[in-house]
């Protein structure tokens, strides 16, 4: 199994990564967690236009979802004519109706032509060779973290959320944790909406990961403060920061 974060940064694009988008492949089958402002461009460094297997969305804010508003296009307006076959979308409920009004062009083919939508709830199912595991995150809209296992190797998640002892569960052992640290470990934070790096830590060191990828970097940030506050957050594994492009084999 293999994982390609193609962008990680947080609510908006930043200058050296568009917004939340992480690649996953086995067996020859990708599935592309997150689909946000400006990942489609960038997907195109690590594999064909065309050959994206299924999508898997935390939730529906336009940083993890709006691209496929882009993708939509691109499967149906190919120089040879619209793509056989429909990719499967797993999101929550509403996610055909805010993506066909994102998209905002009702005499067009409507999103339903390019993708199969499939409503995720909180359990395990079968997405191509992977095992992927729903658990809902606390965050002000319906948003959910995903822990994906293949080959005996894990990969969790955590979308957006703010402190959460579903996600501490969720990541139990995992061997990689994508986990948000949004915002700066300082006063005057809301709660319930994201995680500082402290925090994202402290969650990963009560679930025994083996690394932790600190992810959903907002731009107003200095990303160097991020990794600083979670130093404090108790965990002693292998803790970096993510980058566009940085490849991760957990064989």
């Amino acid at each position: 199994m293999k994982v390609t974060i193609v962008g990680c940064s947080g609510s908006f694009p930043g200058p050296d990564s568009p917004s939340s988008g992480y690649l996953v492949e086995a067996e020859g089958f990708r599935l592309m967690m997150d689909f946000g402002n400006g990942a489609l461009g960038a997907l195109q460094r690590f594999m064909g236009l065309y050959d994206l297997d299924a999508v898997l969305l935390t939730h529906l804010h336009a940083d993890h979802c709006l691209d496929l508003c882009a993708y939509h296009v691109v499967r149906t307006y190919t120089p040879d004519g619209p793509l056989p076959g429909k990719v499967p979308v797993y999101g929550p409920r509403d996610t055909a109706q805010r993506l066909n009004a994102a998209y905002g062009m009702p005499h067009e083919p409507v999103l339903e032509n390019s993708f199969e939508f499939i409503p995720v709830t909180t359990g395990v199912r079968r997405i191509g060779p992977f095992e992927v595991t729903a658990a809902p995150m606390n965050h002000p809209v319906e948003t959910y973290g995903y822990r994906i296992t293949y080959g005996g190797r894990s990969v969790v998640y955590s979308g957006d959320t703010g402190e959460s002892a579903e996600l501490v569960e969720l990541a139990r052992d995992a061997d990689l944790l994508l986990c948000e640290a949004s915002f700066l470990d300082a006063p005057g934070q809301p709660p319930g909406l994201h995680l500082n790096g402290r925090q994202a830590a402290e969650h990963a060191a009560r679930a025994g990961v083996g690394t932790l990828v600190l992810t959903h970097l907002v731009p107003w940030y200095d990303p160097a403060r991020i990794l600083e506050d979670a130093s404090r957050g108790g965990f002693d594994g292998r803790m970096e920061l993510a980058r566009s492009g940085a490849v991760y084999d957990l064989g």
